[in-house]
């Protein structure tokens, strides 16, 4: 068989920031480091962290008085943040730039005295951090036919927003649908999705056309991993999503020319070179190619709390935190 690597694959820039400041945490500070929920959507990355001396919570209740948390990178609420603080934490915001650009957008739109749309999955926890960013009634829907059922105020002053992990396929159906009963609706442009979650679905679409079967690792709990595997099935080719190799079916890939992999994005690499590895244990592989796609230079910066540059900085009396670039 031939497989054939989606491009781009795996790791964003936003969960690399995130991973780093947990790794960077521990290194300045030692264990024990407390995370409130995972820091990304992938028990691998999760496991090894917690191996290196990281203990993840689900609320800041569960840490003791004094201790350094640090905030996924789905972002937060002002309660929780408030709440840590509060506590006397010492707390470390590893919340995606493009998630926090989310937020000031609602932020934006609620001191304008819009009402809010939000377009994404009720339970997510960028939802429950979003929401709780917005000091505004916001309305949550996530399909087309939640459109007709919304109540509001003023249909003159209504914006929206979406969920960082929805790509434009994911949410133009349902954006098209809010702006042709509201017809003055305000809301981002294109360039405001998520340029990773965009990147990753529009790979896997055109590698899913040259396969005959799509290979997605991810986590389950992971929206965008999901995402992948149904725009591989759109096309028309069968796709499965996976965590790891040890869960291939190899009757999945048996007597299949060429196999698709791509990967969400909180997988690291070296879980689809296991994925390689085993495929090889299946049947001889003649070739393993990447699949010619958007090359992706996006760098989010590191707290400067964490960083020499910021260490150099605090000395010199200047505390300035750039989370971005």
């Amino acid at each position: 068989m031939k497989v054939l690597l989606a491009q781009p694959r795996g790791i964003c820039a936003g969960v690399e920031r995130a991973i780093s400041i947990v790794e960077l945490a521990l290194e300045k500070f030692g264990p024990p480091i407390y995370v409130r929920h995972e820091i990304v959507h992938n028990r691998h990355v999760v496991n090894r962290l917690a191996a290196k001396g990281v203990v993840f919570v689900e609320e800041t209740d569960e840490v003791p008085d004094g201790a350094i948390i640090i905030f996924s990178a789905h972002g937060v609420s002002e309660a929780v943040e408030k709440h840590a603080k509060e506590r006397g934490l010492t707390v470390i915001d590893a919340t995606c730039p493009l998630v926090s650009k989310v937020h000031t957008e609602g932020q934006r739109y609620a001191r304008n005295a819009y009402e809010i749309i939000m377009v994404g999955h009720e339970g997510h926890p960028e939802i429950e951090g979003t929401l709780g960013r917005i000091p505004a009634k916001v309305h949550l829907i996530s399909a087309v036919e939640d459109v007709a059922k919304l109540e509001v105020k003023n249909p003159e002053k209504l914006a929206y927003i979406t969920q960082t992990t929805l790509s434009v396929d994911d949410t133009k159906a349902v954006i098209d649908s809010l702006k042709t009963r509201f017809p003055n609706i305000v809301g981002p442009t294109i360039r405001d999705i998520c340029y990773a979650t965009q990147n990753r679905q529009g790979a896997v679409r055109e590698l899913a056309k040259h396969v005959d079967v799509v290979l997605v690792i991810g986590a389950y709990n992971s929206s965008n991993s999901s995402r992948l595997r149904e725009r591989a099935e759109e096309v028309g080719v069968p796709a499965y999503l996976i965590e790891d190799a040890s869960q291939l079916d190899p009757a999945w890939v048996q007597g299949k020319a060429v196999v698709g992999i791509t990967a969400g994005a909180s997988a690291p690499e070296d879980l689809i070179e296991g994925l390689i590895d085993r495929l090889k244990e299946i049947a001889p592989v003649e070739e393993v190619a990447v699949h010619p796609g958007v090359q992706e230079s996006v760098h989010f910066r590191l707290p400067l709390s964490l960083t020499k540059a910021g260490a150099e900085q605090d000395a010199e009396g200047d505390d300035t935190d750039e989370s971005a670039s």
